[in-house]
C-alpha cells in the first residue's frame, strides 16, 4: 500500500506549492490559474479520504464556476493593481503579527498529531456503511439536519461576502446618463410635456 501514502504526499505538496504561489503571483491571472490547480489537488486528497462526493463538488462548483468566473473578471475588467497595492507596507507588520501566531497555533496542534494517511480506516465517523447510505445521501441527511443552522449560517455569510465585493468594485463613469426609476415613476404629465406655441409658418 505505498501508493496512497506516495499520493497523499504528492497531492499535498502540489496544494501547499500553489496556495502559497496564489498569494505571491504578481499577476492575478496567474494567481487564478495557480488556485485552480490547487483545487484539483484538493479534490485528489478528498478522493483519497473516500469522500468522492466532495471531490466532484470542489471540481465542478469552485473550478467550473468560481475559479474560471473569476478568471474571466480578471482578465475583463480594467483593474488598476499598481494602485491597489499602495499602502501595503504600512499593514505588513499587522499581517506578520496574524501570521505569526497563525504559524504558532499550528505548530502547537502538529506538535501532538501523528500524521497517518492510513488513519481514515480506524477514524469513527458519522457516515454510516455504504450499505446502508450511499456518501451523498450521509452527507445530505448530516447537512439539512443536524448542521442546518450552520449551513444557512454559511450561506448568508457568502451572500454578505458576494454583496460586499460588488458594491467595493462597481465604478460609475462621469458622463454616462443611468436610468432613474424613482424619478420616472414620480413624473405628472405637468413636469413631462411642454406645450409649445408656435406661429404660423414658422418652425420650433
Amino acid at each position: 500500500m505505498i501508493l496512497k501514502p506516495l499520493f497523499f504526499y504528492l497531492f499535498a505538496f502540489f496544494t501547499i506549492g500553489s496556495a502559497f504561489m496564489v498569494i505571491s503571483a504578481r499577476n492575478p491571472v496567474h494567481s487564478v490559474l495557480f488556485l485552480i490547480l490547487a483545487f484539483f489537488n484538493a479534490a485528489g486528497l478528498f478522493v483519497l479520504l473516500g469522500a468522492e462526493f466532495l471531490a466532484m463538488i470542489l471540481v465542478v462548483v469552485y473550478v467550473g464556476a468560481v475559479a474560471v468566473l473569476f478568471l474571466f473578471v480578471v482578465m475583463m475588467l480594467d483593474v488598476d493593481f499598481t494602485e491597489l497595492r499602495q499602502g501595503f507596507l504600512q499593514y505588513l507588520p499587522v499581517g506578520a503579527l496574524i501570521g505569526l501566531v497563525l504559524l504558532v497555533e499550528l505548530i502547537a496542534v502538529l506538535a501532538g498529531t501523528v500524521i497517518d494517511v492510513d488513519a481514515t480506516a480506524s477514524a469513527v465517523t458519522p457516515i454510516p456503511p455504504l450499505t446502508e447510505k450511499s456518501n451523498i445521501e450521509a452527507i445530505g441527511t448530516l447537512l439539512y439536519t443536524k448542521y442546518i443552522y450552520f449551513f444557512q449560517t454559511a450561506g448568508m455569510v457568502l451572500l454578505v461576502a458576494m454583496i460586499g465585493a460588488i458594491v467595493l468594485t462597481l465604478r460609475h463613469k462621469q458622463g454616462v446618463r443611468r436610468q432613474d426609476i424613482p424619478t420616472q415613476v414620480a413624473r405628472t404629465p405637468a413636469t413631462s410635456i411642454e406645450v409649445v406655441q408656435v406661429k404660423s409658418g414658422k418652425g420650433i
